[in-house]
């Protein structure tokens, strides 16, 4: 097996923060080490996404307050998107405004009819330093915009409105995970 070509078989599994931990509502930190420590972060993000079965994870979300995400997310064709991007920044979000259902690692198990564009363009670095640029149409473009809003200390019930929220923060209350948020 070549344990080098799938991403997080190296890495190991972190605890998930939870809604209402402080790093999951404040800015991230840009990357300014591009060093082993970040190859070694990636790797667990990737194992800690796969073991809770998402298709995204921010650094912030294992408790890490740093701009790096990671995302193994199909688009609404099924094309399959795999990848990682380091000080990511949303630079396009338009087309169509969707509202549907949304998860989060951070709060597992619920989910709520959130808004987003149903195309986006993430531009950042790799692991290496190196320029990338993320496309993303439909649910990919979805799950690249809730991770951006990560990083930038936002999760997505602070995007859901009226009796949607209410109806969530009900759920989050009575959540076994919940702790007094």
């Amino acid at each position: 097996m070549r344990h080098g070509l799938i991403p997080g078989t190296r890495g190991r599994v972190r605890p998930m923060t939870l809604f209402g931990d402080p790093v999951l509502h404040s800015p991230c930190e840009d990357v300014t080490d591009f060093g082993p420590e970040l190859a070694s972060l990636v790797e667990d993000l990737f194992a800690t996404m796969y073991a809770a079965q998402g298709v995204g994870l921010a650094a912030n979300q294992v408790g890490e307050p740093l701009r790096v995400f990671v995302f193994d997310c199909p688009d609404d064709d099924d094309v399959r998107h795999l990848g990682h991007v380091v000080n990511p920044r949303l630079v396009e979000a338009d087309g169509v405004v969707l509202r549907g259902p949304e998860g989060c690692l951070s709060l597992p198990g619920l989910e709520a009819g959130t808004e987003r564009y149903d195309h986006a363009v993430v531009e950042g670095f790799t692991v290496a330093g190196e320029p990338v640029r993320v496309h993303g149409t439909g649910f990919f473009a979805r799950c690249l915009q809730h991770e951006c809003d990560h990083l930038g200390g936002r999760v997505y019930a602070d995007r859901v409105t009226g009796w949607r929220h209410r109806r969530l923060m009900r759920q989050v209350g009575r959540a076994s995970w919940c702790r007094g948020t």
